[in-house]
């Protein structure tokens, strides 16, 4: 599988840095400044960046709007343990946004970055021989 990229707007770059790294296991690929950092997770490369932080993604629109974090899209973890996952992450300060969510396709709950910005932690549902 190709690498998949997935920008984030965040308001500080290490503490951000900090956060997927300490809690979610990803892997500091590239960080030359303060406004901007790549990290790894497999086949996913995470862009972070700071509003006004020097690099294109962090620049105004034409129209004023500025990047800023939050919002409702989201990468998603896929993990194999998701109590598990959550109990570990709530030990450690991590804010969630509801509780875990049961659907047809597994189980899932939502937490947020230092940014606020949202990560789904999902849990497929067990499938039996059919």
């Amino acid at each position: 599988m190709a690498t998949v990229s997935v920008r984030y707007i965040v308001a500080d770059v290490d503490a951000a840095i900090a956060f997927y790294g300490g809690q979610l296991g990803f892997h500091v690929e590239f960080h030359p400044g303060p406004g901007f950092a790549m990290l790894s997770h497999g086949a996913l490369r995470l862009l972070l960046s700071t509003p006004g932080g020097g690099g294109g993604a962090g620049q105004a629109m034409p129209d004023g709007r500025k990047p800023e974090p939050g919002g409702w899209n989201r990468i998603q973890l896929e993990v194999d343990d998701l109590s598990r996952e959550v109990e570990k992450l709530r030990a450690a300060g991590v804010r969630f946004r509801n509780e875990i969510v049961v659907g047809n396709g597994g189980r899932q709950i939502l937490l947020d970055d230092p940014a606020g910005n949202p990560i789904e932690l999902f849990e497929p549902a067990r499938r039996g021989p059919r």
